[in-house]
Parts: structure tokens; sequence; C-alpha cells
């Protein structure tokens, strides 16, 4: 949950209030505590400004659009190559003990995108948003470009309504599979 108290980080600066704002931020999630330790397994203090909070979401958001561009990669690879993608499947998430990659690599391994748990549509705003973040701070994502394309070429493809880990399909089309 990010709270603007003080209106853009334009008007924070121009009117030179952060320290006002840290301190009313700061107060303000430490009396939330509670309602997000019911609501979550863990809060993460991730800036005492709006804008910083929304930079870790996106950046995490693009971590795991990037998750999905990898296993689509791979699993083209292992089909390719006539190895069950369950295989390894079950040897990634034994190597990275994530529950977003064992549930996103399940989907892609049984090609079931339907219905969708994260429409491709939300996706491909999130991947925007953070390369939107990255020009206004002059921080180059050549990998989420490449997302960003492959979910374009999956909404061009018709998927925009399927789950966002459809772009597996746009990376295996890529590579002559049907």
């Amino acid at each position: 949950m990010a709270v603007s108290l003080a209106g853009t980080r334009v008007l924070q600066e121009d009117l030179g209030i952060h320290e006002v704002t840290e301190h009313l931020v700061a107060d303000l999630v430490e009396r939330c505590r509670p309602v997000f330790e019911a609501l979550g397994r863990q809060t993460f203090a991730a800036g005492l400004l709006p804008w910083q909070a929304n930079a870790v979401k996106l950046c995490g958001n693009f971590m795991i659009a990037s998750m999905l561009e990898t296993f689509g990669e791979a699993f083209t690879t292992m089909r390719k190559a006539g190895v069950d993608c369950h295989l390894f499947l079950e040897t990634m998430t034994a190597l990275f003990g994530s529950p977003v990659s064992a549930n996103d690599g399940r989907i892609m391994a049984d090609e079931r995108f339907e219905p969708a748990g994260f429409a491709l549509t939300l996706g491909l705003k999130d991947v925007r948003l953070v390369l939107e973040t990255a020009q206004e701070y002059a921080s180059p994502m050549p990998l989420a470009s490449l997302i960003r394309d492959h979910l374009l070429s999956a909404v061009a493809h018709g998927q925009a309504d399927l789950d966002c880990s459809s772009i597996s399909r746009v990376i295996a089309r890529n590579a002559g599979l049907p």
C-alpha cells in the first residue's frame, strides 16, 4: 500500500517537505502493521516515499515476467529436444523453491492458460509501467523490452484474455513449434 500525503515527488521536492512526509508515512505504516500482517505473509518497508514502493512493486512484477520468459524459452527448447517439460519443471522447482515458479511453470508445462490467474493484458501493463519507470531514471531494461514485444505479439495472436504465462506460445511459435 502506497500512501501519498504530500502529492507528487516533484511537489515534495519543490516544497522541501521530504522529512515531514517521511515521518507521517512511517507512523502510518506502523499503525497499520497489524492489518498488513493479517492480510499478508510478510510486510516490507519498501521506502518511505510512495514512488519507492511503486518501483519495488513494478520491479518485482518484472522479475516474475522475466521468469515467465525464461521458462517459455526453456520449455520450448525442452519440447524441441524431446525432454519432458514436467521433469524440467520439477528440477527447477527443487532448485529455486519458488511457489511462483512452481505454479506458473506448471501452467506452462501443461499448456493450460485458461482460466487466467493473471491476464496477459495485465502483464503487458506492468511491463509497460516498469519500462516507463526505467526510462524516467535512465536505466536500460533490455529484457523488459523483449518481454513487452512478446506480450504484444501474444495479444496480436488473440491471447489477451489468457494467463500471462501464455507468453510461452509466442516463444514456441518463434521456434517453429505449433
